[in-house]
């Protein structure tokens, strides 16, 4: 699927812009992706930036990164300070990070936010993406959680079940200021893959769902 994208050779210096409000957002929304990107194109240059990442967090998101982005030729993290749950009424803060980033990078992909995510951080972020990369292609991942705002993917990457591992495995061991919300397990996470790796007939039965808006080839 991804070669619809990336009619490319492997040395190809593909460039992934990842987006994330949050600590853990990109490994769980988008994870199993990156790894199987890096697998296909491993002369990328992967551009990692997490918009509210501060005191322990901020350490967790630097140990996440470093495991994610192990294999990365090129790879660089940028962890922000933008204060959590108030992302809308900074929004102007955050516009202007997003115009200084535009004039630094035009990414071949970007993973970002799922627009109708409820969470109002989520969502600001993905309205940026959108508002300030207009000629790029744009994915929206999901994450589950309590409010219940999963939608119908139109877009899937399959992974197979070592990948899927590795990415859980490197989530519960990175953020353990996490381990007690009940959602954040291992089945919780394995069971979405599985249930997107049904829906997109995955040999490797399991896959990450994306929304794509708009693709152009």
């Amino acid at each position: 699927m991804l070669k619809t994208l990336f009619a490319a050779e492997p040395q190809s210096e593909l460039t992934l812009l990842c987006l994330g409000a949050h600590s853990d957002d990109i490994e769980i929304g988008c994870g199993g992706t990156v790894l199987r990107l890096l697998e296909e194109f491993p002369a990328a240059r992967v551009v990692w930036i997490v918009l509210g990442a501060t005191g322990r967090r901020s350490e967790e998101a630097k140990q996440s990164a470093a495991l994610f982005l192990k294999s990365a030729a090129h790879k660089e993290v940028i962890l922000k300070s933008f204060r959590d749950g108030f992302f809308p009424y900074i929004g102007g803060e955050i516009k202007n990070f997003f115009e200084e980033l535009k004039g630094e990078i035009s990414p071949d992909l970007i993973l970002t936010h799922f627009r109708h995510d409820l969470h109002q951080d989520h969502r600001l972020v993905s309205e940026l993406t959108w508002n300030t990369f207009r000629d790029h292609t744009v994915l929206e991942y999901e994450i589950v959680k309590y409010d219940g705002d999963l939608g119908s993917p139109n877009f899937f990457v399959h992974l197979d079940e070592a990948t899927c591992r590795r990415k859980v495995d490197n989530i519960l061991d990175c953020f353990t200021t996490q381990r007690d919300r009940h959602w954040f397990t291992e089945d919780t996470f394995l069971s979405l893959m599985r249930i997107r790796g049904v829906e997109s007939g995955s040999q490797g039965r399991y896959a990450e769902g994306f929304y794509s808006r708009k693709l152009v080839y």
